[in-house]
């Protein structure tokens, strides 16, 4: 059945919501190919935006719609009129469950920012066969976390597969130079996830499974558990420390490869940490991280550090977004001769948590509204469900680059 439009965007008065109706106007238009509409709780903060993003004479090209985010009925009204929602309301194990509900119902595809493991845990074996006899694309993790992990693998396994006729065993992703405010969302999905882990041991052993986003049934791999302590990489000849968002996007690249098929073999394995400039500074990073998260795992230090940490909705101004960016390294081994493994490079033109996120998100939702996909209903990963397709529109509007390196 024709829908009304192509994509709608679920939070829109919210932070990151605004800055994607933002980019959307600026780069789509309201008026072009690509039919979309905002949509929220609140009539009068949409109108807001709506002020706010587009020009007086095009205000009224772009519609608004209100639901209630705990109401499936006003839910399924809202699905059945898009394509795809496109939400930016977390955290996701909060308020998010009843719209994934509501999409996989109405088989109308859906992409969100979640970083929560344990929602998707949770809800993709309950929910698959649904979301496959629906037709309706879910695709998780469609910001910071984890299209630059997710995309970045897959990009140099590419090349790896055309170069050398086979895939790397291995990936060694590297967080090099980064500058961004922190995500007051990924802030709060954090203390939801540690809040579901007191109350709940299912979740804790969630967080500490490496393949707890493997499809259901299928065997583990090789990878133990995320990087904890201060370790030295030989093929970049740095010292590394953990990276906090390797938890999410190690699974999900671990995902990707098992989704199609094992191209990388079912003895891949992949790693994630952040490239420090000495041992040093690799040892003030782990302990700050290691003092940071004892200190949220009780009550009231999550207390506590809300109130020196964004909270949801809060986000920097205009000229640090801009200012920012980010880049990334994937080391591609080869199984047999190391002379022949591969480096990549993700960079990203703004910063990490807001600006590129929003892009990144809005190019998604696009690609699932408007791209010739070959994946059928279910739940997908950004590379597994957009591939080539997402990777060009990163790149030709989004401000990512994707490219291979010299190895040092």
């Amino acid at each position: 059945m024709a829908k009304d439009f192509d994509l709608i965007v679920w939070g829109a008065s919210g932070f990151t919501g605004k800055l994607v109706v933002a980019y959307l106007a600026e780069t789509y238009g309201v008026r072009g190919d690509l039919k979309w509409a905002i949509a929220g709780r609140d009539q009068r903060k949409l109108e807001a935006v709506r002020r706010e993003c587009l020009a007086e004479s095009e205000r009224q090209h772009l519609a608004l719609f209100t639901a209630d985010s705990h109401d499936a009925r006003s839910l399924t009204g809202l699905t059945k009129r898009a394509s795809i929602i496109c939400t930016t309301v977390g955290p996701y194990a909060a308020f998010g469950t009843p719209l994934l509900e509501a999409c996989v119902n109405s088989g109308t595809h859906y992409c969100d920012l979640t970083g929560e493991v344990q929602w998707m845990a949770r809800n993709m074996p309950r929910l698959q066969a649904q979301a496959e006899d629906s037709g309706a694309r879910i695709v998780h993790t469609c910001g910071f976390d984890s299209i630059p992990s997710d995309m970045g693998t897959w990009y140099v396994q590419q090349a790896m597969l055309d170069t050398h006729g086979v895939a790397a065993n291995k990936v060694s992703a590297r967080v090099g130079r980064s500058k961004g405010a922190a995500s007051g969302g990924t802030v709060a999905s954090i203390l939801q996830m540690l809040e579901e882990a007191k109350r709940d041991p299912a979740v804790k052993r969630a967080l500490a499974d490496p393949y707890s986003l493997y499809p259901e049934g299928t065997d583990k791999g090789l990878d133990g558990p995320d990087q904890s302590t201060v370790l030295y990489d030989e093929n970049f000849g740095q010292w590394t420390c953990p990276f906090i968002m390797s938890a999410i996007n190690a699974r999900v690249v671990r995902r990707s490869n098992a989704l199609a098929g094992f191209p990388w073999g079912e003895d891949f394995r992949y790693s994630e940490s952040q490239l420090c400039a000495s041992r040093a500074r690799a040892i003030a990073s782990t302990a700050a991280m290691g003092m940071g998260m004892v200190t949220m795992a009780f009550s009231p230090g999550r207390k506590l550090a809300q109130r020196f940490l964004p909270a949801p909705g809060e986000g920097p101004d205009k000229k640090t977004r801009e200012t920012g960016f980010y880049e990334l390294f994937f080391h591609a081994s080869h199984p047999e001769d190391d002379s022949k493994d591969l480096r990549a490079m993700v960079t990203g033109d703004m910063d990490p948590g807001y600006g590129s996120t929003a892009k990144m998100l809005a190019e998604s939702a696009i690609c699932l509204a408007q791209d010739p996909l070959t994946v059928g209903g279910g739940f997908w990963t950004p590379s597994t469900a957009l591939g080539e397709s997402l990777l060009s529109r990163l790149t030709d509007n989004a401000g990512l680059t994707f490219e291979l390196i010299a190895i040092d």
